[in-house]
Order: structure tokens, then C-alpha cells, then sequence
């Protein structure tokens, strides 16, 4: 096979979670455009439709299917029904996140306990349930979305001059969590040919942001900038390909620099 034929994904089955967000849509066209015939699950399955239902015009091979990652039968349903859609999966991308502490550090615990039904426990389950269906197949690539916030605290600085702040406690703790669950499934499922892996993102642009926090922030990166809708696509099909099939349990900040400071 040529190196650039390694980075194909023909013939092969993805899943996304979390494919209608900022991130997920990103990575379910890239997914697809690489050849993968791709599933987008979400709870939100009307929005999902409709932006699955974009890329299918452009000629490309997605599906919306519905799950909530905080309900396990859910997620056993989601399993059955790719297995009898497609007979089995090669790629599973954990992308899904619930960021239900709207008031950050003072929040109740339920809200915190919340988030770790999804962001936690949910990502143990789909990740076990998929996983086992990759291993019994013999191999394929599990590739964790997580952020450069579990790498590092928050970061005061870049707030200034906004409203904004970045003290929501379980979202360090779960991502800072995903990078080392990721080293625990790789170890577990190597042997029968799966592979796991982390990307970590830096801070996504949106219309949304303050000026100040955008100047304030892309100072803080190598490259001047925070990442678009198309700095995750190269990397997620890296990871889900041939290509990378050497590595497994590494974590690869994709933040322009950002912790590299």
C-alpha cells in the first residue's frame, strides 16, 4: 500500500458521537470524505438529520442515529442497531460532551454529577460497548476527543476584559480523566488489535466570543489564532487509519502551540 494509500478509510465503519457539534461535524465530513461509511449519533437527532442530510447532497455516506450517552440501554440499542445496519464498526470517535455547570465552580453537585454520568460513566460504556465489538472483529482505532484542559489548570489572563472565566471544575476533571482512561483502554484492548488514542484540542472560534477574549487568546498560541472548523479533520483521519496503526495510547494536542508554552 502507498503511504498515501494508508490514510484511506474505504471500506471501513465509523461512528461519531456528539456529530452535530462544533468539533463532531468537522469530524463526521472528514470521516466520510476519507471513504468511511460514517455514523453521527447525538441526542439532538432533527439537527443531526439536517446537517447529515447537507452532506449526503455533497455525495457523502453519513447516518444519524440517536443516543444518549447517559443511559446505557441507549447505548446498547445504538451498538445493535450498527451491527445490523452495517455488521460492525472499525472506528469509534468519542466526541459527545454534556457541560451542565453553567455556574462553574459554585454549582450544585447534582450538576457535577451530571456531567460524570455522561462525560464519565457514559464514556466507559459506549467506549466498552463499541470496543468489544472492534475486538471481536480483530482491531480498529477508538479515538478520544478531549481538550487541552485536561492537560492544564485554568488560564486567568486570556479572560480579561470579558465576563468570560474558565472554572468549571468537571470539565478539567473528566477531560484530565479521558487522557489516562485512554492509556487504561489502549492497554486493554491491544492485544486484540484495537487502538486508543486522545486528540486534545485548544479553543474552537465561534461568532460568539468576545473580541477581547480572541485577541487575548490567540496571543497565547504559537500561531497566533484559535482553531476553525477544519483543524481536527487531518488528525481524527490520521488516527483512524492504516496510517497510524503503530500508535496507540498517545495523547496529541491539536491547540496551535498552546501547550507547548
Amino acid at each position: 500500500m502507498s503511504v498515501l494509500g494508508s490514510f484511506s478509510l474505504k471500506g471501513k465503519m465509523a461512528l461519531v458521537t456528539g456529530g452535530a457539534g462544533l468539533y463532531g461535524r468537522q469530524i463526521v465530513r472528514a470521516l466520510a470524505e476519507a471513504g468511511a461509511k460514517t455514523f453521527a449519533a447525538s441526542r439532538g437527532l432533527e439537527a443531526l438529520r439536517a446537517f447529515t442530510a447537507h452532506l449526503a447532497a455533497d455525495g457523502l455516506d453519513v447516518t444519524a442515529l440517536r443516543v444518549d450517552q447517559g443511559d446505557e440501554r441507549s447505548v446498547l440499542d445504538l451498538r445493535d442497531e450498527i451491527m445490523k445496519r452495517a455488521g460492525g464498526l472499525d472506528v469509534l470517535v468519542n466526541n459527545a460532551v454534556l457541560r451542565p455547570m453553567k455556574k462553574g465552580f459554585s454549582d450544585e453537585a447534582a450538576a457535577f454529577a451530571e456531567s460524570m454520568k455522561v462525560n464519565a460513566t457514559g464514556l466507559f460504556v459506549i467506549t466498552r460497548a463499541m470496543g468489544d465489538v472492534m475486538a471481536a472483529r480483530g482491531g480498529g482505532s477508538i479515538i478520544n476527543i478531549g481538550s487541552i484542559h485536561g492537560m492544564i489548570g485554568p488560564d486567568p489572563p486570556i479572560y480579561e476584559g470579558t465576563e468570560m472565566h474558565g472554572f468549571y471544575p468537571d470539565y478539567f476533571f473528566h477531560k484530565g480523566g479521558m487522557i489516562n482512561f485512554t492509556r487504561f483502554m489502549a492497554s486493554y484492548y491491544g492485544a486484540r488489535g484495537v487502538r486508543c488514542n486522545c486528540v486534545s484540542p485548544g479553543g474552537f472560534r465561534t461568532d460568539k466570543m468576545p473580541e477581547a477574549f480572541v485577541r487575548n487568546y490567540s496571543r497565547r498560541t504559537f500561531l497566533g489564532r484559535l482553531a476553525g472548523d477544519t483543524d481536527l479533520m487531518g488528525v481524527v483521519v490520521f488516527l483512524a487509519s492504516d496510517a497510524s496503526s503503530y500508535i496507540t495510547g498517545a495523547n496529541i494536542a491539536v491547540d496551535g502551540g498552546y501547550t507547548a508554552k
